[in-house]
């Protein structure tokens, strides 16, 4: 069984950086991509990035070039790095694990999930 434990989260102003930790245990980031997605209050669940067992990655324009993705094979871990942090940035951040991930931007198609952490930045 695949676990997911996600931290990092916190309270960071507007231009500020946050980098999140996702540990993977019960299977090797070797086989499975992982990716993070997010949610607002009251917002559907938005992909965020994914890192493929290849160690391919992916990001939509929306967070492209300010959040970026990688992962430590040794420590079975996945990061997500915050970089110039805006408001509309904050939401409970979630990452996903699969063994196929054959519609990753779709939340439906990942089958293991943590249970996700706060990033709320302040202006």
């Amino acid at each position: 069984q695949v676990q997911l434990v996600e931290s990092g989260g916190g309270l960071v102003q507007a231009g500020g950086s946050l980098t999140l930790s996702c540990v993977v245990s019960g299977g090797s980031l070797n086989n499975y991509a992982v990716a993070w997605f997010r949610q607002a209050p009251g917002k559907e669940r938005e992909f965020v990035s994914i890192i493929y067992w290849t160690g391919a990655t992916y990001a939509p324009d929306s967070v492209k070039g300010r959040f970026t993705i990688s992962r430590d094979d040794v420590k079975n871990t996945v990061f997500l790095q915050l970089n110039s942090l805006k408001l509309e940035d904050t939401a409970v951040y979630y990452c996903a694990a699969d063994s196929l991930a054959q519609r990753p931007t779709v939340p439906g198609s990942w089958g293991y999930w943590g249970q996700g952490t706060q990033v709320t930045v302040s202006s």
